[in-house]
C-alpha cells in the first residue's frame, strides 16, 4: 500500500512538473519555445528523475562540469539546452526511448547500426542459445535495421549480417577475402572488417562484444 501511494506522489509530481513546464513555453513567431531554466529547476528535474549530473550531462551531450555550471549559476540557461530539458522532462517516455539497453545474461555480443553517425537500431545477440532481442531508436521504417520486424529471429539475423556483407557468389570472392585478411566466407568477420558499409548507402555496423 505505501509503494502505491509513493509510486500515485511520484507520478502527480511528474504531471505537476510537466504542466509547470507547459505554462513556460512560448508561441510567438512560428514556433513552440521554451523559456529559461534556473539553477533551482535544473536541480528539482534531476532530482525528480533521480539522475545525477554524469547522466544528464550524457542525456544532453555536454561535460559534468556544464551540468555543475549550470547548478550554481546565477544566470539561467537558455537556448537548445533548455529547450531540450523541457522537452525530455515534459515527456519522460523521450527519455526511457533514448536509454540504452542493459544486456541480458547470455547475449555477449552487440551491434549497433547505424545511418551516417546515428543509432537506428542496437541488436544483442545470444550466439549460443541463438536469440536476438533489439531497440529500434528510428522512427522511420527504412532506417530500422529488421524493418517492422521488432522480434527477429536468428535466422533473420544472419540473412541481415549476409546483407550488409559482399554476396557469396561474387566474382573473385577467395580474393576479396584474402584482402581481408579472412580464411572463409563468415558475415560477422567480414563486418568486423568493413563495418558493413556497402557503396550503395550510408548505413554501418559497429559491434560490441
Amino acid at each position: 500500500m505505501k509503494s502505491s501511494c509513493r509510486a500515485a506522489r511520484s507520478v502527480r509530481k511528474r504531471i505537476s512538473m510537466a504542466a509547470e513546464t507547459r505554462k513556460q513555453i512560448s508561441n510567438k513567431g512560428n514556433y513552440i519555445t521554451s523559456g529559461p531554466l534556473t539553477a533551482a529547476e535544473i536541480k528539482r528535474i534531476r532530482a525528480l528523475f533521480r539522475m545525477t549530473q554524469r547522466e544528464l550531462a550524457e542525456l544532453l551531450n555536454v561535460s559534468v562540469k556544464t551540468v555543475e555550471h549550470w547548478e550554481i549559476s546565477d544566470k539561467p540557461v537558455t537556448g537548445a539546452p533548455a529547450a531540450l530539458m523541457r522537452l525530455y522532462f515534459s515527456d519522460p517516455r523521450l527519455i526511457e526511448r533514448m536509454q540504452i539497453p542493459k544486456r541480458e545474461d547470455g547475449y555477449t555480443l552487440r551491434l549497433y547500426y547505424k545511418f551516417l553517425d546515428e543509432v537506428c537500431t542496437v541488436i544483442d545477440v545470444d550466439e549460443r542459445m541463438q536469440r536476438v532481442k533489439i531497440k529500434n531508436y528510428a522512427l522511420g521504417l527504412q532506417f530500422r535495421a529488421f524493418g517492422r520486424n521488432e522480434s527477429p529471429t536468428f535466422e533473420e539475423y544472419e540473412a541481415f549480417l549476409e546483407s550488409r556483407c559482399f554476396p557469396r557468389t561474387r566474382d573473385k570472392m577467395k580474393l576479396h577475402l584474402q584482402e581481408l585478411g579472412l580464411p572463409f566466407y563468415d558475415p560477422l568477420m567480414i563486418i568486423e572488417k568493413t563495418k558493413g558499409r556497402m557503396a550503395e548507402d550510408d548505413f554501418s555496423l559497429e559491434i560490441e562484444r
